[in-house]
């Protein structure tokens, strides 16, 4: 229902005719209120980030099933409305923990290095040479064990970084050591999320959870916006007790260019692209194809 050029060109390679189902695509920007006419005469719909809160939901007559290319389907339809109104929602896991965990270690080392405030600078004409920090030797702690957050690991202790982790989930095969949650935001010089956004999960990190970082701390979001309180976290920023975040996801997206966080020099900002490579995009979208078709055969 919201296709780009990227996703088009994965879909081209993945999609059998003949064999899968048939499946329009729509690739016409529409405004946030036109979901449901978008998606008028389909029972099933495959979403990239299209917004069904509630009302939109309840005007969405045919519609019978979602399949949400991701894990985080909370953070764009809200599930209680859709379970009430007998719509079906899937979720895709695991198609790119390799592709999200190196654009989550670019982003470390980017706002290490201040690469992206350094870049803007140079082309305003401004030569400034700016300290940055080493990763070797640092802490880095892990909110969130699963497949991303176990390839970050395997990363950051290649280059020589004390990993520790705090998950909801036990993980001993990890080989990680697991520490409690406010341990891990005393001891963390890079905290990076890797969490489901969920009922339990939104919002985790409020104003004193962020204050209670270590002074300095970098923060690193590829996981969802919403795990973290926007207003505080912009706070911190400012007072410079965080002293760099470097984000890939937002509580409401596409980011708008007059947000607070935009304005923001000690921010490094990428527009939830953590997940796209081509690579990724093919699994993603083959296996969407897939659900789709499980859906309408259940449907039968």
């Amino acid at each position: 229902m919201d296709c780009d050029a990227a996703l088009k060109a994965a879909w081209d390679k993945v999609y059998r005719p003949g064999d899968d189902p048939p499946i329009d695509i729509n690739m016409t920007p529409f405004p946030r209120e036109a979901v449901p006419d978008i998606v008028a005469g389909y029972q099933i719909c495959i979403d990239d980030h299209s917004y069904f809160p509630e009302p939109i939901l309840k005007r969405c007559t045919d519609l019978r099933h979602i399949v949400y290319l991701g894990t985080g389907a909370a953070s764009c339809i809200d599930l209680a409305a859709a379970e009430r109104l007998g719509i079906g929602i899937s979720i895709i896991k695991g198609y790119g923990d390799v592709a999200v965990a190196e654009h989550t270690v670019a982003l470390m080392m980017a706002a290490a290095r201040d690469v992206a405030r350094q870049d803007r600078a140079i082309r305003a004409g401004i030569w400034d040479t700016r300290e940055g920090a080493q990763l070797r030797g640092k802490v880095l702690g892990l909110m969130g064990l699963g497949g991303i957050g176990r390839e970050v690991a395997r990363i950051a202790a290649g280059i020589g970084m004390e990993v520790i982790a705090w998950s909801r989930t036990p993980r001993p095969e990890t080989g990680v050591p697991m520490v409690g949650l406010d341990e891990l935001l005393r001891r963390s010089d890079f905290l990076s999320l890797h969490l489901i956004l969920g009922e339990e999960t939104r919002g985790i990190l409020g104003y004193d959870q962020l204050g209670r970082t270590k002074p300095g701390v970098i923060l690193v979001n590829t996981a969802r916006g919403a795990l973290v309180d926007e207003v505080a976290l912009i706070a911190h920023l400012r007072s410079g007790h965080i002293r760099h975040a470097a984000l890939d996801v937002f509580a409401d997206e596409p980011l708008k260019a007059d947000h607070p966080l935009a304005a923001l020099e000690n921010v490094t900002l990428t527009a939830h692209s953590g997940f796209s490579t081509p690579d990724s995009l093919m699994i993603l979208l083959r296996r969407a194809i897939d659900l789709a078709k499980a859906a309408a055969e259940k449907g039968r």
